[in-house]
């Protein structure tokens, strides 16, 4: 475990941390609250003024127009069976140039643009001719630097289908037909709570202070011999504060999730400090299979 996480010396005898049980909140102590999904413009202003993204899952292609007009289109290739892309009606929640995937083995996902904070997003990858990703939607390189060029967050409305769609024409009578905006297939709209290292997305969830005691170690890290029966991994971040966001905004779309014992597991990839959300119970491999079909991202570990 890294120096940053031990008490500091003489506050606390070994001994005694150890059996220290798992820190719980103070009984009026509250939450922060989930902060609200910026919502995407309507099909109308978009294509009044801004950009309107359909896809289309059934014909594996995209539809892209500005201010009104066919701006291009591409093959793309969206969630293999088990990872299935969300369909519903989306916002740009964050652009990185050079990301790499917080889920899967730190896989590159160059001109990333963030559907949802459970893992889709528009990026440059490989298109074999049929659907293959983790549930992101992938567009050829030279395609996916232009759009992401293109797109602004407060003027880009992504819209994903279900249904084929044969042409820029019907691309956009399908998407001024959506009466009201459809919501993923999960029901619940993507949450914007997660606040990663961003430049455009919602301000951050505050952080506790940085004292010894104030986010105790065992309240949040819990040792591996904890975890028990089938494990899954719903996240890897940045910070333990993000693990933790991921986490309680994960509670309040999949509230059944309270029942799993949770870990999050410090760890080196490749270069850098990541925190693994992890979560256990003996049927925690068949309900990840349920998550990626609802478009949230999650594997088995164990």
């Amino acid at each position: 475990m890294p120096p940053a996480f031990l008490p500091r010396v003489g506050a606390v005898p070994a001994p005694a941390l150890a059996a220290v049980p798992l820190a719980q909140p103070a009984a009026d102590a509250k939450a922060p609250a989930p902060l609200p999904d910026p919502q995407p413009p309507s099909v109308e202003d978009a294509l009044r003024s801004g950009v309107l993204i359909v896809v289309s899952k059934a014909s594996q292609h995209m539809h892209v127009f500005k201010d009104g007009e066919a701006w291009d289109s591409t093959p793309v290739s969206t969630g293999r069976r088990g990872h299935a892309t969300p369909a519903g009606v989306f916002p740009i929640l964050q652009k990185q140039l050079l990301h790499r995937s917080n889920i899967y083995s730190n896989a590159p996902m160059p001109f990333m643009q963030r559907l949802t904070w459970s893992g889709i997003a528009i990026h440059a990858g490989r298109l074999p001719g049929y659907a293959a990703s983790h549930g992101c939607i992938r567009v050829p390189y030279g395609f996916a630097r232009s759009l992401y060029g293109l797109t602004k967050a407060t003027a880009t409305t992504v819209v994903i289908a279900n249904e084929p769609i044969r042409s820029d024409d019907h691309a956009r009578s399908f998407a001024l037909a959506l009466r009201p905006p459809q919501l993923p297939a999960t029901g619940s709209p993507p949450r914007a709570a997660l606040a990663l290292a961003t430049r455009m997305a919602s301000p951050p969830v505050p952080a506790p202070p940085r004292t010894p005691f104030a986010q105790p170690v065992a309240a949040a890290i819990e040792p591996a011999v904890a975890i028990t029966g089938q494990t899954i991994q719903l996240a890897a971040t940045a910070s333990l504060a993000e693990s933790e966001a991921h986490w309680a905004q994960l509670l309040n779309v999949r509230p059944e999730l309270g029942r799993f014992r949770k870990a999050v597991v410090p760890a080196i990839v490749g270069s850098r400090r990541v925190f693994r959300l992890r979560v256990s119970a003996p049927d925690a491999h068949a309900y990840c299979s349920r998550l990626k079909s609802a478009g949230i991202a999650c594997f088995n570990v164990i």
